[in-house]
């Protein structure tokens, strides 16, 4: 019959190694949340692409995008279309702006040259 383990820590020191842990996995970039747009309001999601420039952003159950605040944040051959969202107090927020493929209208073959 296996011998029982009689090694136990002291209550505090099981808590104090226990949050360490939790600290240690909350910490992890893979398990941060992106931002909710459908859980703030408009005011503060605007707020947040101003301050951050492009964030990634949570609009729906399955669905995110990444908003800029202007075409600074987008590629060279890139343009901005403006980004409505779900907020929680307006379901048609102009949040900032995404960032797209320029067309080029006066080339027929531009998306050839890609």
């Amino acid at each position: 019959m296996p011998a029982k383990c009689r090694f136990r820590l002291p209550g505090n020191l099981a808590l104090a190694v226990s949050m360490a842990v939790l600290a240690l996995v909350a910490s992890d970039p893979a398990n941060a949340a992106r931002p909710d747009t459908r859980a703030m309001t408009c005011e503060n999601g605007k707020k947040l692409v101003s301050q951050s420039g492009a964030i990634v952003m949570t609009t729906g159950t399955h669905t995110y995008a990444r908003i800029v605040s202007g075409t600074g944040y987008c590629g060279g051959d890139e343009e901005t279309e403006l980004k409505v969202v779900p907020s929680r107090d307006n379901p048609r927020c102009r949040i900032g702006y995404i960032c797209r493929a320029r067309i080029n209208d006066d080339d027929p073959f531009w998306r050839l040259r890609r």
